[in-house]
């Protein structure tokens, strides 16, 4: 391999930085750095930064990214003296030559750190990541690959091994010519998907949480079909027909423009009491799984959110409670919110990360067919 100059082995070692980042570079960014540099005419810290950023930023939320490397390398934005254009014309070969040579190694190591970058981004808490990580966030979640879970319909398909005589063909095959030698066909339950009812809280405590819920919302109701979505924060709101928009950041923005108590205060009762009394028949036929998001502080009295609570369990399969804080260290049910709710609970679970997301999936997906009795439920 042709020996790299040291000036080259600073942008070298500047794009591999930009990926480790989870900058996209390409492997030829370095040499293309340094061809950029020629084209600026090395005038100045500004005409060099600039340059060198629209040769590695292809995304908007990239930016950020890219000015913390930079000032990393470069400090206050100086490229260093010893790359003088003369210099520029006489390593753009040497970088190729070097970076061509190496390319199957800088493709792994750019796959390597972009593995990392996203375990990272994972376990990160919402509400702590930087405007490019948020970005990232969302097309992760887009990507999350979803199956739900079965429930037993009330129609019967014809099944050998079923247990039931399908009646109505035997008494239909009777009158065939061989009707005297009775046969006994069998028949089973059909299996559909449970249909999904989330409840979000849109409070001021939960605004980037909910956001990122409902990204997540987006993406599963496109491949489950049947979900149904509601809003609360002083009042509930159906969103179902919003987050029927293919965009998911249109979606949201329509969503944001029909909620007039978004980022208010809570009174989780009243809403739950709403639900139940406007909305639980038309949309909790078929036992759906039911997610609430929220942190639990309510400004209500906890006596009407204990039997709101009640009431909305025994109208579901399960009911889920998905609350941000719960998954900090040393965290407890404190608020009175979530003392007055959690004997009604099936499961209470943390909701502040992709990972957590993630765990969200996994539980749903791993919730029985056929209807059991309550086992997890806290006392």
């Amino acid at each position: 391999m042709t020996p790299i100059a040291p000036p080259a082995q600073v942008f070298v070692d500047f794009t591999r930085r930009l990926r480790e980042e989870g900058l996209r570079s390409v492997p030829e960014t370095s040499a293309d750095l340094l061809a950029a540099l020629q084209t600026s005419g090395l005038s100045g810290g500004a005409d060099n930064y600039y340059a060198m950023r629209a040769v590695s930023v292809r995304r908007p939320e990239d930016i950020d990214i890219f000015d913390s490397v930079f000032l990393e390398f470069f400090g206050g934005g100086q490229i260093p003296e010893v790359v003088t254009e003369e210099q520029v014309v006489e390593l753009q070969p040497i970088m190729r030559a070097a970076q061509g040579e190496g390319a199957d190694a800088d493709d792994e190591a750019e796959a390597e750190a972009g593995a990392a970058y996203a375990e990272r981004l994972a376990h990160r808490d919402f509400l702590e990541m930087s405007a490019s990580e948020w970005a990232e966030a969302q097309r992760l979640i887009r990507q999350m690959q979803f199956q739900s879970t079965d429930a037993l319909s009330h129609r019967w398909r014809p099944d050998r091994r079923g247990r039931r005589p399908d009646l109505r063909r035997v008494l239909r095959n009777m009158t065939r010519p061989d009707g005297e030698l009775l046969r006994l066909p069998f028949q089973s339950k059909k299996h559909r998907r449970r249909p999904l009812l989330i409840l979000a809280d849109v409070s001021g405590s939960m605004e980037r949480y909910t956001e990122a819920f409902l990204y997540f919302t987006h993406a599963i109701r496109r491949r489950l079909g049947r979900v149904e979505v509601f809003v609360f924060s002083t009042r509930l709101t159906r969103i179902t027909r919003e987050l029927t928009h293919q965009d998911p950041h249109e979606a949201l923005a329509l969503v944001s423009d029909n909620v007039e108590d978004w980022s208010g205060g809570t009174r989780i009762g009243e809403t739950f009491e709403t639900f139940n009394r406007v909305y639980s028949r038309r949309v909790t036929r078929g036992g759906p799984i039911c997610l609430v998001l929220s942190d639990g502080w309510d400004c209500g009295e906890p006596e009407i959110l204990a039997a709101a609570t009640a009431k909305l369990s025994r109208s579901v399969h399960s009911l889920i409670w998905l609350n941000p804080l719960s998954g900090r260290e040393g965290y407890q049910p404190a608020t009175r919110g979530m003392r007055a709710a959690l004997p009604f609970i099936d499961q209470l679970i943390p909701a502040a990360s992709i990972h957590d997301l993630s765990s969200i999936i996994h539980l749903i997906e791993s919730i029985p067919t056929h209807a059991t009795a309550r086992s997890a439920r806290k006392e």
